[in-house]
């Protein structure tokens, strides 16, 4: 079993940036595979990106794609995920998420454990 928990949204104007943390407990943090979901008010949760175990693999959704970057310290047991030149439509709660697994998956039943969630809020 693993704890999660996420750190670092904030307000930020668009065009702006904001990295993400997700601390997991646990000394088995390499042993999962990784993910962000987001979910905006009024909105289903929607997969935003996935790493791989060994962080050699990563998914992206297209709506991020070449603005935000995952990756991992599995020394640190951490999650990051950097988020540049972020649009008003990127406002969420940011979930971090765990599956036992060796592939990124995108659909969020999928995962097994999951953080309390970062409120990201872009002003335009």
């Amino acid at each position: 079993q693993v704890q999660l928990v996420e750190s670092g949204g904030g307000l930020v104007q668009a065009g702006g940036s904001l990295r993400l943390s997700c601390a997991a407990s646990g000394r088995m943090f390499r042993s999962y595979t990784m993910a962000w979901f987001r979910q905006a008010p009024g909105k289903e949760r929607e997969f935003v990106a996935g790493i791989s175990w060994s962080g050699t693999t990563n998914d992206y959704a297209d709506s991020v794609k070449g603005r935000f970057n995952i990756s991992r310290d599995n020394a640190k047991s951490t999650l990051y995920l950097q988020m540049n030149s972020l649009k008003f439509e990127d406002t969420a709660v940011y979930y971090c998420a765990a599956l036992v697994g060796f592939w990124t998956k995108r659909t969020s039943s999928d995962y097994d454990y999951w953080g309390q969630g970062t409120q990201v809020t872009v002003s335009s």
